[in-house]
């Protein structure tokens, strides 16, 4: 039986060691912190629970297919529901509406309060559906530096409608023929933030998005985000997956090209594959230093990173619900202080989850757990306690404006994620949520792929790696991951 080491037990490692365990490997996973799932984490204050990082569920059949490798039954061990409502949106103007997630009830609501035409609204999803399932079976489910990724029927048809897919276009530049409201342009415009990009850069391929959301569903995991991350270690562990807590990976160990295990405390621990979630730029510096870190690497720009307040609030808002979008009203403006200045703008899009609306006992009594986000820069040695201080003060004078409310008078807990913490809680490069943006239209083909073409039975899997950050993008490379081994090991 060949032995596999998995570095990090992030969601895509957690997903890679169960996919290789299914096939028979003996696999083990080395994680630095105490805990599993990364960001996809939780913890609990003053009695309140927080779900730590990602809180937007979607593509729940990546998870469930992890299940029926076992021929388990995954509702007997990791329950959700499908949600009816997304996202309570506001805006500067007073304008504020509920975005149901059946698209054509969407559509209405589009039409009522924006004024847009409803078959404008319904033609932008038929597109969206279609850059789906054009661009899944090249940019999400196989690996693009596969030859053999294109030669096939499906490979062949997206190569014959790239020209469909927008690549040399913007988002925004899409977006702003497709609808005629500002208000519109910038609800579409937002979707380029679920992987840390820049919307009046990244091409209008990432306007599949929306689908993901409103073609096949948002939903909600009955006992938080965090249980993704605790089911599936206790569904590899029910079948053998060892996993290590508080044990750093110092080294990638390799000869004659090839890799020979690791090294951990000084002591070597030999294995036939290596399979890396660590950001890659940390990687290669910290863990490869006998190998030169690809140019690519060393070049692309990091995605966006957070400032991420969690509040405790002894107060229920009944005018928000689960996931809620406080606008910024100058949204190029934005962007352009996080990707051109490297700093955070006077009046930043404000994200609140609030996990309570749907699970009670995350919050006492009469009270809510504010997750509440902000898009920000990577880290790159700005003065961040100033910066820090400045958003708070600013989010709370938005909040208190929108929402009419003088927010600081219920506060009654808080903890700060930066991006210097999110860099030393889980090795992303400058604290950076996604690796790198999209932000160029051949962003897709310049991630690193799946695999190392210089040392033979290394690979990788995680978000700063194809096809990107994010939960389904995650699981995804574990599945391209585990079909990049078997061909190798002949186990397709």
């Amino acid at each position: 039986m060949s032995k596999v080491i998995v570095i990090g037990a992030g969601i895509a490692g957690i997903a890679s060691a169960i996919r290789l365990r299914a096939k028979g490997y003996e696999v083990e996973v080395y994680e630095a912190n105490s805990y599993p799932g990364g960001k996809l984490s939780d913890f609990e204050a003053a009695g309140f629970r927080f779900d730590a990082g990602p809180s937007l569920f979607t593509m729940p059949q990546l998870v469930e297919e992890l299940f029926t490798l076992f021929n388990e039954d995954v509702k007997s061990h990791f329950a959700y529901k499908k949600l009816d409502i997304g996202c309570h949106y506001f805006y500067e103007d007073g304008t504020n509406f509920v975005s149901p997630t059946n698209i054509d009830a969407f559509a209405d609501v589009i039409a009522a309060k924006l004024g847009e035409e409803k078959k404008s609204v319904l033609d932008y999803f038929k597109k969206s559906a279609f850059l789906y399932e054009i661009t899944l079976p090249i940019f999400l489910q196989n690996s693009l530096h596969k030859l053999k990724t294109y030669i096939n029927k499906k490979g062949l048809k997206g190569i014959f409608n790239l020209w469909r897919l927008n690549l040399f276009s913007t988002m925004h530049e899409v977006n702003s023929k497709r609808f005629k409201n500002a208000k519109t342009i910038q609800f579409f415009n937002r979707f380029a933030t679920y992987n840390g990009s820049n919307p009046y850069m990244a091409p209008a391929t990432l306007n599949i998005i929306p689908h993901l959301e409103y073609g096949i569903g948002v939903f909600f995991p009955n006992k938080g985000m965090v249980s993704i991350t605790n089911s599936l270690v206790e569904l590899g562990e029910r079948h053998s997956v060892q996993f290590h807590y508080n044990q750093k990976v110092e080294q990638i160990l390799t000869e004659n090209a090839r890799v020979t295990g690791v090294k951990i405390n000084g002591h070597i621990i030999k294995s036939d594959l290596v399979i890396c979630n660590m950001d890659i730029y940390p990687a290669y510096k910290k863990l490869l230093p006998q190998i030169k870190m690809p140019e690519r690497v060393k070049n692309q720009e990091s995605s966006s990173s957070a400032l991420v307040f969690y509040w405790g609030v002894q107060k229920e808002f009944k005018q928000l619900g689960l996931h809620n979008i406080l606008f910024s009203a100058d949204y190029k403006k934005e962007f352009d202080a996080i990707f051109n200045d490297a700093t955070v703008d006077n009046d930043p899009t404000i994200y609140i989850n609030i996990t309570s609306k749907l699970k009670p006992s995350d919050a006492p009594s009469g009270a809510e757990n504010w997750f509440v986000m902000i898009n920000v820069p990577a880290n790159t040695g700005q003065d961040w306690d100033a910066l820090i201080a400045k958003a708070k003060e600013n989010i709370i004078e938005k909040v208190n404006r929108l929402l009419k409310v003088d927010l600081k008078a219920y506060l009654v807990y808080e903890k700060v994620l930066d991006p210097r913490s999110i860099e030393l809680k889980t090795s992303s490069h400058k604290g950076a949520l996604y690796g790198t943006s999209s932000n160029d239209k051949m962003a897709a083909f310049f991630r690193h792929p799946n695999y190392s073409s210089t040392i033979e039975q290394l690979y990788f899997c995680g978000g700063s790696v194809h096809p990107g950050g994010g939960i389904p993008l995650c699981l995804l490379s574990a599945k391209i991951t585990e079909k990049l081994v078997n061909k190798k090991k002949g186990k397709e």
